[in-house]
């Protein structure tokens, strides 16, 4: 029987599996790229199209506790400036394009909180972006049906929810600052 990419990817992340390394975070990276390639006609593919789930989870592993999760995003759909707490996350886009941009967040004279824009990257099909822990980005569905994989090293969920980790940030007279609307 013939694994398929997903089966086999997950395999050659589980090979690489470490401590957070250049090594461990080429590795996953390389394995979620070839996932991108995988063929329309694989079924649990076709199946993601066909649903475009808002959200579904694909793989948790049991032993080492990191998550590959599935987005379904329309264009248009944008995610304010965020971090990871302590986890780090490739995403790598599937199909339709999004826009990452990151910051850097900087103190101001009052002492308040507040973000400079860094870059800004159009993630095409085939591609893939690297966060490691404390890196902000957004994100912004500019061609959908998008779908893009996200892998994260930890479950983001309970980071944010539970320990309170991830770190948001609202827009305020125009103004990127930390904390909720």
């Amino acid at each position: 029987m013939t694994s398929s990419t997903f089966e086999t990817s997950i395999e050659g992340i589980k090979s690489v599996w470490g401590p957070l390394s250049d090594q461990v975070v080429a590795g996953c990276k390389r394995h979620l790229a070839d996932l991108l390639k995988a063929p329309a006609t694989e079924e649990w593919l076709a199946a993601l199209h066909s649903e475009a789930p808002a959200n579904k989870e694909l793989y948790r592993d049991p032993t080492q506790g990191f998550v590959l999760l599935a987005h379904s995003e329309y264009a248009g759909l944008y995610r304010p400036p965020h971090d990871h707490g302590r986890g780090w996350v490739i995403y790598g886009i599937q199909q339709g394009e999004i826009e990452m941009r990151t910051y850097a967040r900087v103190a101001k004279p009052d002492g308040s909180v507040g973000l400079v824009l860094r870059d800004s990257t159009l993630m095409r099909p085939g591609q893939v972006q690297v966060y490691l822990p404390g890196d902000i980005h957004d994100t912004r569905c500019v061609k959908g049906p998008a779908l893009l994989f996200r892998f994260t090293e930890r479950d983001l969920k309970k980071e944010d929810k539970a320990e309170h980790r991830v770190a948001r940030y609202v827009e305020r007279d125009g103004v990127w600052t930390f904390g909720t609307p």
